[in-house]
């Protein structure tokens, strides 16, 4: 991710995810909450979180390394 300076794990997290409910996804690696943005970036001059709606309700598995091509979604990054 563009301006991204802070790994957030080595490994992607599920998350059940509500249909139609927007979540906000961590770009910078700062947030404690993992992978969800808790602010982190706004004192670690990190990117801001990521906007999005969930498309279906089920377990997504989020990227937390922030290397992904497919944000918010793991694409399998970390392994390369």
């Amino acid at each position: 991710m563009e301006y991204n300076n802070k790994r957030g794990g080595e490994e992607p997290i599920p998350c059940d995810l509500k249909e139609g409910r927007k979540y906000s996804w961590c770009t910078c690696g700062h947030s404690e909450n993992q992978p969800f943005c808790d602010g982190g970036h706004n004192d670690n001059n990190g990117s801001p979180n990521l906007r999005f709606e969930a498309a279906e309700t089920g377990t997504a598995y989020l990227c937390t390394c922030k290397e992904t091509k497919n944000p918010p979604y793991c694409d399998g990054s970390h392994n390369a």
